[in-house]
């Protein structure tokens, strides 16, 4: 009853977040041939100092498929978005509409250790799923941009996205 309880206080924030984790990610990894047409051009660019040392380094950090995808899916798109999704899972029931579920909660016979211990394992569980889910996207849209991406590549980068946001 408490996991079902604490599923449903964070449901609505868990599925609005794996679609647009999942949109985010597979919407990066087609804008692929439109970077690969740009990225001569960004590498005939001269800009001197530390900030055009720092453009020509992402710039090569882009040239490969896989470059690309760190660099925009892991390192910075989902990494924001796991993160702020983590603290909406993590604040439970308290912005639930019903805020007194949390008397009701503790009237129920079970110990506060068992409570919140219910609570985190279901937010980890979303967690979990809205880092991994987005990974696994990137190696089924990556055929349609002509690329492929290995599947332990994603599996090992979504379990950093997930260790981030936890």
């Amino acid at each position: 009853m408490l996991l079902y309880k604490s599923w449903r206080e964070t449901r609505w924030r868990f599925l609005i977040g794996l679609p647009l984790l999942i949109c985010s990610a597979g919407l990066v990894v087609m804008a692929w041939p439109k970077v690969l047409q740009l990225l001569p051009l960004a590498s005939s660019l001269d800009m001197g100092g530390e900030i055009g040392r720092r453009v020509q380094e992402a710039v090569e950090a882009q040239r490969s498929f896989r470059g690309f995808i760190w660099s925009q899916v892991f390192s910075k798109t989902l990494t924001n978005m796991v993160t702020l999704f983590a603290v909406l899972l993590g604040i439970g029931g308290l912005l639930s509409p019903a805020s007194r579920s949390a008397s009701f909660t503790l009237s129920l016979p079970a110990t506060r250790n068992r409570i919140v211990g219910i609570r985190a394992a279901t937010g980890l569980a979303e967690l979990l799923t809205l880092a991994l889910l987005p990974a696994l996207v990137v190696i089924g849209v990556s055929p349609a941009v002509g690329e492929s991406y290995s599947l332990p590549d994603a599996l090992v980068h979504g379990l950093c996205l997930f260790a981030a946001g936890a």
